[in-house]
Order: C-alpha cells, then structure tokens, then sequence
C-alpha cells in the first residue's frame, strides 16, 4: 500500500462533509441494515467520494469488496483510509492490466449478491466466468458505455440477472454528466497540461450529456468551440445552441484540442493523424481507452517521449507534434480529481438506493435492465435541495384541484 492513510481520512472526511444527501441514506442504512448478510462487489473509480459510498454500504449491513474501474483513476490516499475502515479494496494508481484484471476478478470470487459497476466490466466477467448467476441478485450501471454493454446484452437474450440503468436517470445524468463533466474534464486538461483554453480552437467529440456540459463550460471560458457527431438529433441540437457541427476530418486541421466523449473507438484514429496541426493536444473523457487510438500514434510517430506527467509527445512526419493526455485514459480521473463532490453526492445516492432496491426487490425483479425507479429519483432531488439554498412553492387546494382535473380530462 502506498497511500497515505492521514491524507486519505482528511479527504474521505472533506468528501462526506459535503455529502449531505449519502450522510443521510447511511444514517438510514446503520438502522435498517437493508444489507444485513449481503456482499456487495464494486468495480468504481476509487476515489474520496467513492469511499463515502462503500462506507455508506458497509454501514447498511453490506461486506463491501472495491476494485479500479480504470487503472489511473485510483487514489492512493483513499485506497489507504478504505482499508483502515475495513472495506476489502484492490486498487492502486498505475496499477498493470494484469492487476486491474485480477481485481475485478477478485470481485466475483467474492460471490456477490449486488454488482456495483462503472462499465460493466464485473458484469461481463460474471456472464462468462458464472454464466448460471450464481447468488447475483442484480447489478447497478452508472456509465453510458456500461449501460450500452448491458442493453446489448438484453438483446442477444444473454442477460442473466436484472440490472438498474442509474446512468440515465435524471439525478444522474442532467448533472453528473452535464455539469460534473463538464467541470472535471476541463480541470483534467488544465492540471495535465497548464495550457490556455481560451481564445483556442477546441473539438468536442460527441454531443451526449457529457459532451453538453464540456462544451458549454469551453465557450464559456472562451475557447471557439466544433462539435462532432453521428447523430442528427444532437448535431442540429448543437448548432442551434451556437456551436459549429463538421465531420471530424474537417474539424481535425483547425483543431488545438480535440477531447473524446462518443464511447466509441478509434474517434480520433490512423485517418485522422496526418490532418492534426503541429500542438494539437488529445485527451478521452470516455469510460474507455478506445476513443483515441494511441496504437495508431505509436505506429505513426517517428518519436514518442513523456514530457509531463500525463503528456505523451508524438512527433509525427512532417515534425508536426501531438501530445496524448492520461494515455488516453479518463482525462478527468486520470489527471484530475473527477466530478465534484456535490455533484457525486446525487450520483452515489442514486447508486445506493438502486443497491437497495435490488436487495429488497431483486428475487422479483425480472431480467432486464430496469430505471431507476421514480420515486428514488424525486426522493435524491427532495433531500439535495436544502443543500442548494432550495426552496420550492407548493401548490394551493385550487390548483391541487386544477391539476387533477387534466388527469381526468376534465
């Protein structure tokens, strides 16, 4: 282990000291226990506030076991109070393939009840390594690249235990993509890269949730900003908030920085290498190291050397040079700090409540990837809204009476 354990508990108590939302459901589950008896396997980027998380399981009965959900999204320091707390956690920053392999591995020997997953990686290893499901009661997905794994899954008919959609509930992802993203993704660049933003030609690949809050945050410190996409429903939804929409082949040459957030491969791939100017910076906020293919730099590259601590510079014909951020690896985690922690907050309850759900409805549940259930939904919207200096109207006897009447179509 070689975290610091007095920095980790400083930053575990910093995280859930702005966690009011997750303070309260672990309060709740130290009464209830709703996890009394259950493991709980989590594959998550561990970190301070994902620590927040496991102990809010823990307190709820749950035997939490914690692995990386990406080899450079780990800190140290958290990873050392985690284990002080006795929350079984194999991570470490920089860790090999072979070690993030084997931790999450480790998470199915474990043989859990719940799957906590950021990817579905767990989960894809629990269809071939346990195909019968053994005690799996269901999983959760927070990540739009895991959910695609497991609706894909549900497809091909090869789903073999119910799993929660958290992603793309909307305390998830009209805030934890939008404005955690959009926050987080700009920090990652900025720590890796201490260049200015502003005033520069930034290419934003992909127009989701993610996208959106990484766009609007770059014009907003005031970069000159080109969306890509494939879909014409975002792509006219990006020119008409303002934003040039071209192909990435012609977005490539005026390009300064050019970041990935698609969960698709190869977005910035060997075609695109010889339309780059010279100083183009390239970084992923996609789940996965796909989107910008560091293969094809390699075998492009007549030099390659690190000259920062998360910068890789290829030299490619021509003497043009492009740097690759976090190995192409999750900018925001890999070289920042991930989302802010309020913003984890409404996420790692939604997570807990789904956990939950499973634990009390699993056995009933059919097998399919299933919403988050509404009512969880308003239930993290109402608790988050003192934390916000929120305060809402409600509505008077006559216009309860008004509204009923277009439920009954009078």
């Amino acid at each position: 282990m070689t975290g610091d354990l007095a920095a980790g508990t400083l930053k575990l108590s910093w995280a859930r000291a702005h966690m009011p939302v997750l303070e309260g459901i672990r309060a709740r589950f130290e009464k209830e226990r709703p996890f009394r008896g259950m493991v709980l396997s989590c594959v998550l980027h561990v970190e301070s506030k994902t620590a927040a998380l496991a102990l809010a399981l823990k307190a709820g009965g749950a035997e939490v076991h914690l692995a990386a959900g990406n080899p450079l999204s780990t800190d140290d320091d958290a990873v050392a109070a985690l284990l002080a707390e006795g929350v079984d956690t194999r991570a470490r920053k920089g860790e090999s393939t072979e070690e993030y392999t084997a931790a999450i591995g480790a998470m199915l020997q474990a043989d859990p009840h719940i799957i906590i997953d950021d990817g579905a990686d767990l989960v894809a290893l629990a269809h071939t390594a346990r195909p019968d499901r053994g005690r799996i009661l269901g999983s959760t997905e927070e990540t739009t690249t895991g959910v695609h794994r497991l609706v894909a899954l549900e497809r091909s008919g090869k789903l073999r235990f119910p799993a929660i959609n958290v992603n793309d509930a909307e305390m998830k992802h009209l805030f934890d993509n939008r404005y955690g993203g959009g926050q987080s993704i700009l920090e990652g660049i900025f720590h890796a890269t201490n260049l200015l933003v502003a005033g520069r030609t930034c290419v934003v690949a992909g127009y989701g949730w993610s996208g959106k809050g990484l766009a609007s945050r770059l014009r907003g410190i005031g970069a000159e900003v080109i969306v890509t996409e494939v879909d014409p429903v975002r792509a006219l939804e990006a020119r008409l908030e303002g934003f040039r929409v071209l192909p990435m082949r012609e977005a490539a040459p005026a390009a300064e920085f050019i970041v990935t957030v698609t969960g698709m491969r190869d977005v910035v791939g060997a075609e695109h290498l010889g339309l780059l100017r010279d100083g183009c910076v390239l970084a992923n906020a996609g789940h996965f190291d796909v989107e910008v293919s560091r293969a094809a730099l390699l075998a492009a590259a007549s030099s390659h050397r690190r000259v920062r601590a998360q910068v890789e510079e290829f030299t490619l014909p021509g003497g043009r040079r492009v740097y690759l951020l976090a190995e192409g690896r999750l900018v925001n985690l890999a070289t920042g700090q991930g989302h802010p922690v309020e913003i984890m907050d409404l996420s790692f309850a939604l997570q807990a409540l789904s956990a939950e759900h499973l634990a009390l409805h699993g056995k009933q549940m059919a097998v399919k990837v299933h919403p988050v259930p509404p009512e969880l939904d308003r239930r993290v919207a109402e608790a988050a809204l003192p934390g916000f200096g929120i305060t809402l109207d409600t509505l008077t006897p006559s216009q309860r009476e008004y509204a009923s009447s277009w439920e009954i179509g009078t």
